[in-house]
């Protein structure tokens, strides 16, 4: 999943009149992620080998904020600024939960850190300014805060509150979400379509707020994760059709497909609750206890209800482990 180094449309790009900000000083602080991922890796197959996005520098050594996906079993990993060399990186720790991703740059990158703002006291309508690596104004997009709501993914990920923005910067993965201040808000993560007040659909990027990432900072720089117990995981990619929660696909050696569960299959509940939302699913499935726990499914399968149970698993455990060179 390498996206493809584009300008921003003209029209859409930032100007210093615009907005309240050192927006030059903030160009700095955002980098090019590019890196290589075993054949063999677990997510190869779904996210490719060969990865590039963006990353915010929030440390004065090197320290780089991304989203997890572009590093995740990452083999090698290379920071560049807009000017001078591209330097090594060590991905220190991904966060499963949030889908932050912590990488040290290995040499000097000589940029400044980007501080951190409050996503919480931003509003629905603010004025943002979304930077990718590389580009600096050419891959930047002024944009505004479209909606602040709980956000789902197919992958067993859900977040209680996202920031979507519009319009949609084409090079999201790790770009930085800037607030009116020049603070950072977020770290992008997808390109998605929400309806819009008129009912229309539009492109708009889902943001990781920052706020997530303080409670566990300190974690993820001493164990390359949060000091919490692991979800339980099941390996499956399910889909909201109709009220109904269908299984799209399942990872080929992870918990769900060892105990039978099949692309097709409809979750009917989890436990003794039924479900009719991606976000009612995960709630169930964490609420059972730590990842080893053992799920009861029910699903809808040739119209048969019949019950399963599911040896969850640590996401993590199915990962290959950055070696540092």
């Amino acid at each position: 999943m390498v996206e493809k180094s584009r300008d921003v449309p003209p029209s859409l790009q930032p100007k210093s009149g615009d907005i309240g900000f050192d927006l030059d000083r903030a160009l700095e602080s955002i980098v090019t992620v590019q890196s290589t991922i075993p054949s063999d890796a677990f997510t190869a197959q779904i996210l490719g080998t060969e990865r590039a996005g963006s990353g915010v520098v929030i440390g004065e050594s090197g320290l780089v904020l991304t989203i997890g996906y572009l590093v995740t079993e990452a083999e090698t990993v290379w920071l560049r600024g807009a000017s001078g060399p591209p330097v090594p990186g060590h991905p220190l720790a991904t966060d499963q939960e949030t889908g932050f991703a912590l990488v040290q740059a290995l040499g000097a990158l000589n940029l400044p850190a980007l501080a951190f703002g409050s996503a919480r006291a931003a509003s629905v309508g603010d004025p943002v300014v979304m930077i990718g690596g590389g580009g600096g104004r050419r891959q930047s997009v002024r944009a505004r805060i479209v909606a602040k709501q709980e956000f789902s993914g197919y992958w067993e990920y859900h977040l209680d509150e996202a920031i979507f923005t519009a319009p949609a910067h084409p090079l999201w993965g790790g770009a930085g979400l800037i607030g009116a201040d020049g603070e950072l808000l977020g770290i992008g993560s997808l390109h998605v379509q929400q309806q819009n007040e008129r009912g229309q659909r539009e492109d708009v990027n889902m943001i990781v707020p920052i706020d997530l990432l303080p409670p566990v900072m300190n974690d993820l720089l001493t164990f390359g994760r949060a000091n919490r117990p692991a979800r339980p995981w099941l390996g499956v990619y399910s889909a909201e059709s109709g009220g109904r929660i269908v299984i799209a696909d399942v990872s080929e050696d992870g918990p769900a497909s060892a105990a039978g569960l099949r692309a097709g299959d409809i979750i009917a509940s989890v436990r003794d609750s039924s479900v009719e939302t991606l976000s009612e699913f995960y709630r169930e499935i964490w609420r059972c206890g730590p990842a080893g726990t053992e799920i009861p499914i029910e699903i809808v399968r040739d119209k048969r209800s019949l019950w399963v149970r599911v040896k969850s698993a640590d996401r993590a455990s199915f990962l290959k482990k950055p070696r540092l060179h």
